[in-house]
Formats: C-alpha cells, structure tokens, sequence
C-alpha cells in the first residue's frame, strides 16, 4: 500500500510517500480502508519531534516510534480482529489512529464510531481530534451552560470552528475572534459576535466572560484573566511557539500553578485519544445541523509535505483534510 513515512525528525520535507506493507489488526483493531485523514497541528508536532518532551513521552527519542504520519480518519471497514463487536466488514466509519495518511490503516476499536450519514468521507476526516478536543474544552473542562458568555480566542481553526458550534448548541452566547479575512466564515457558523484582534483587544477587560477558550495562543494568563467574570473559567486549548524542550506549555504549567490561589478556574486541555462515545455525541449533533464541518482545502496523498506548510502559515480556515 501507498503511504506517507518518516525515519528522522524533522521538517514536511522529511516525509516521503512509499510502499509498504499493509497492516493486519490486532485484538479490538479494526483494520480500514482510508477515504480521508485530517491534518492538524499534532501531526507537525509529530513530525517535527518538537517539542522535545514529546520524545520523552514514547514517541521515539532520537526517530519516530511510528513510521507512517496521520491521526484522523474516515474510510470503510476492511476487516476485524479478535473480540471486535461494533463493526464489520463494509461499515463507514470515522475516528483516529497511528498513521492515517496511508491507504491502510489500523484503529482500536473504541477511538471509531459510524461515521455520520450526512456528510462524506472528507468532512468526516476533518472532526474526530479537534472536535473531541473542543467538546472536551467546553464541556468537562469548562462546564458550559446554557445562557453563558463564551469567548473563543482562535474561531476560526479547527478547534476554534468546532468550540464556536459546540457551544452554540449547549446554549450560550459565544463571542468569536480572529482576524478580519476569517470574521464571515466566524459569523456564519454561529457566533452572535466576532472581534477582530488587529483592531481590538478581545482581553481588555472591557467586556467579561464566564468562559474564555484560548487555542493555540500565546497570551499571558494575567491578560487573560481580565476578560473573565470574578467566577469565571479559562481554558487554555493546547498552545504553540515557546521553547525547544517544553514548547508552548509554559502558560499551561503556569496557569496549573496559580490557580489555588485566585478566584478564577484556570484550566488546560490538551490534543489527546477520544473515546467513541464523545464521537457518537458529535454524530448526533452533526445530524442534527448543530455542527458541520469546515474544509479549507484537500490535498492528495503525495502533496502531505504542501498541506503541512500550509497548516504552519496559520490562513487555514477550519481544517485541512487529504483525500485518498
């Protein structure tokens, strides 16, 4: 089978397509037949081996533990292992693995679910990290609820597309920032307001919020707190930039440290494995019309190394998804 590979850290440049063997799966994998697999930052951080602690964490000090890149998914079933009892052979599903940039590729059998019936494969590629990870963010972490006031610092990427939806549909009111190019795009999923950042400080304090959703930024936890009720909640949605060893983890471990000792709640979430259930919730949803998808642009398999460079320029709008 055809599929994107890495043996060293590094730049997109490091990546190659190759042939390679076709996986079998194991007890509870299922082994799929890939339509679609959605890029986001984690695959870089994967690719790249930054930040350094990453490596530490069993994904391979000096090369990649794992080979083939990719994490979400849409495809069919192919085949079962042993004990698998949700699928067979010929069902749509949708979820994440190890290396889904690939023609093939095996996933336990609890990170998939049946992939909603509504959209194709290529919108269903782009949900399952970034939307279970908003769903996460908002709902165990941040407790959202109806008739609150959310601000969503980062609208318009994948996770940020997806927190905006999310919260719409558990009921609050959700102000969306990003920049002026993006602002429809914002609106037109469901913000009541959109805050340019280029013209306006979205954490001034002139406004407050009981929930505050910061993606991938860099701002200080102090200026953050600002846009917070005396009660209220921020989230802090993975972060990029910072050093070499811990990245962009430095306002997370800081936000971790203060929090006993101030009123506000100051919360981290990170990009991690989802379970089907979280899936089988943003399934209603996306049935239901609450929730859909946003696709920048596809790539084809051989153009990986293209998608990632455009993923690190920061224009992408939703998410970036290649087509198999």
């Amino acid at each position: 089978m055809k599929a994107i590979v890495q043996d060293t850290y590094g730049p997109p440049a490091v990546l190659r397509l190759e042939e390679t063997d076709r996986p079998v799966p194991g007890r509870g994998e299922v082994l799929i037949r890939v339509h679609a697999a959605g890029v986001d930052q984690g695959v870089w951080h994967l690719m790249a081996g930054m930040p350094y602690a990453l490596r530490a964490m069993g994904f391979g000090l000096r090369a990649p533990k794992v080979r083939v890149r990719g994490m979400d998914l849409a495809g069919r079933v192919e085949a079962v292992g042993a004990d698998v009892s949700r699928f067979r052979p010929g069902d749509e599903v949708y979820g994440s693995c190890d290396g889904s940039f690939a023609e093939y590729a095996c996933a336990k059998e609890d990170a998939l679910a049946p992939k909603p019936r509504n959209v194709g494969f290529e919108q269903a590629a782009a949900v399952p990290v970034s939307a279970c990870t908003a769903l996460k963010a908002l709902r165990d972490v941040g407790r959202v609820g109806a008739g609150q006031s959310v601000l969503v610092l980062g609208a318009s990427g994948g996770v940020g597309t997806y927190a905006v939806q999310l919260a719409k549909a558990f009921g609050a009111r959700v102000t969306g920032v990003c920049s002026a190019a993006k602002a429809d795009l914002v609106r037109s999923i469901g913000a009541d307001e959109v805050v340019d950042y280029t013209e306006h400080d979205p954490v001034d304090g002139s406004h407050r919020y009981d929930l505050v959703l910061d993606i991938a930024g860099n701002r200080p936890v102090s200026r953050l707190r600002r846009a917070l009720t005396p009660r209220g909640t921020l989230v802090i949605v993975g972060g990029e930039g910072g050093g070499r060893w811990i990245g962009g983890n430095e306002r997370q471990l800081g936000a971790l440290l203060m929090t006993p000792f101030v009123g506000h709640r100051l919360r981290t979430v990170a990009a991690m494995e989802h379970h089907h259930t979280d899936l089988e919730v943003l399934t209603e949803l996306i049935e239901a019309g609450s929730v859909t998808p946003v696709v920048d642009r596809t790539y084809p398999l051989a153009e990986v190394p293209d998608a990632i460079r455009y993923l690190r320029e920061g224009h992408v709008r939703g998410k970036i998804v290649i087509r198999l």
